[in-house]
């Protein structure tokens, strides 16, 4: 069962394909990249051929030009080859700009360019000679084998034709002059290269959905890897469970501050706490600061106590107010008639204290409120 678990069947998600990513792990296809290096080097020669073999034959001819004088002279041959190795240089830049430029681009049709420094990062698993046996007769490396012997055949076949058809062309070259000669064996080397494009662009194209394939594969995940990793993502459940409990905590805090500005708590008269305020002019109904059960309700009594909040028991009512409002939220209509009760109560209780008037009769709070709250 364990090797079951083990077995990499589940898609990849993107998170291990964002780390392949900055390992440096792409589907890459070589032979995509060469079908278009030799593509755009093909058209360079083709369609710049004779104008750049122009040039580089009066380089040359220039250069065998020189004087006696200039050959055995320091200062005079040095300048001549630097002016020379830069006009050649200038003659070939676009054929090799345009076939660099090919080479930065290609990739962008498979992976795109990722510049990642861990994949150049040095390795020194790859020197064990137990890993390099397993690597050279591994599938892969009978499968990437076959591929090369199936590219040679060919591009081998393709070159053999075109050097059959063009068999004639070839033998005059010799017998044409040097510029005509020079012109005409670049527009055949470009045109040599087109073909040989071509077969490595069928090449390049059964390629690129192995290579595709075989990344899909690499990238696979056991369903272990992928508890691992949810894991990961979300936390251990004990780390999780921390972390809740101190964010209950601190919820739990921020209430309790509450506590001390609320004008009544309505108890029932252990299990529940419920601490109401009500401000007439800015406050639509009144509203719940703070509410508990058991340990949290005891400790809002106690808050209550220590800042003389008035303490009211009635549990329907601190019942339906626990059940139906969160705090910070304001009290259904269905309790408006029994919390106006209660505060009037609380107000009446508070001036007869400060005046010395006979103390108030407290309310009597229907015993079905509870069940009626809905």
């Amino acid at each position: 069962m364990a090797d079951v678990a083990q077995e990499r069947t589940e898609q990849p998600t993107q998170k291990r394909l964002e780390e392949a990513r900055r390992h440096g792990q792409l589907p890459r296809s070589r032979d995509l990249t060469s079908a278009a290096v030799v593509l755009i080097a093909g058209l360079g020669l083709r369609f710049t051929g004779a104008h750049m073999g122009a040039q580089l034959y009066e380089l040359m001819r220039s250069g065998l030009a020189l004087s006696r004088v200039q050959v055995l002279d320091e200062n005079l041959m040095v300048p001549a080859l630097a002016g020379t190795v830069a006009k050649a240089l200038v003659t070939c830049a676009p054929v090799l700009g345009l076939t660099v430029l090919a080479a930065l681009l290609a990739p962008l049709a498979l992976g795109g360019w990722n510049l990642s420094f861990e994949a150049l990062a040095p390795d020194f698993t790859r020197l064990s000679p137990v890993g390099g046996l397993q690597r050279i007769f591994s599938l892969r490396s009978v499968v990437e084998l076959a591929k090369a012997f199936a590219k040679f055949a060919v591009v081998a076949t393709v070159a053999v034709i075109f050097l059959w058809k063009n068999s004639s062309e070839l033998m005059t070259l010799a017998s044409e002059p040097a510029r005509v000669g020079i012109a005409h064996a670049a527009s055949l080397s470009g045109s040599a290269l087109l073909t040989l494009a071509a077969a490595l662009a069928v090449i390049g194209g059964a390629d690129v959905p192995w290579q595709l394939w075989q990344h899909n594969q690499r990238m696979r995940m056991s369903r272990q890897e992928l508890r691992d990793e949810h894991k990961e993502s979300e936390g251990a459940p004990e780390i999780k469970g921390r972390v809740r409990k101190a964010q209950q905590e601190l919820a739990r805090r921020r209430m309790m501050q509450e506590v001390p500005k609320a004008d009544v708590v309505v108890v029932n008269p252990t299990h529940f706490a419920v601490a109401l305020r009500y401000d007439e002019k800015r406050m639509r109904a009144p509203i719940v600061v703070a509410k508990g059960a058991d340990e949290v309700a005891q400790r809002i009594r106690e808050v209550a106590s220590e800042h003389r909040v008035p303490v009211f028991e009635a549990p329907p009512l601190a019942r339906a107010l626990f059940r139906s409002v969160q705090i910070g939220g304001e009290i259904p209509t269905a309790l408006y008639v029994a919390v106006a009760q209660v505060l009037t109560y609380v107000y009446q209780l508070r001036t007869a204290r400060r005046e010395g008037a006979p103390l108030p009769q407290p309310p009597s709070i229907d015993p079905k409120l509870d069940e009626t709250r809905h």
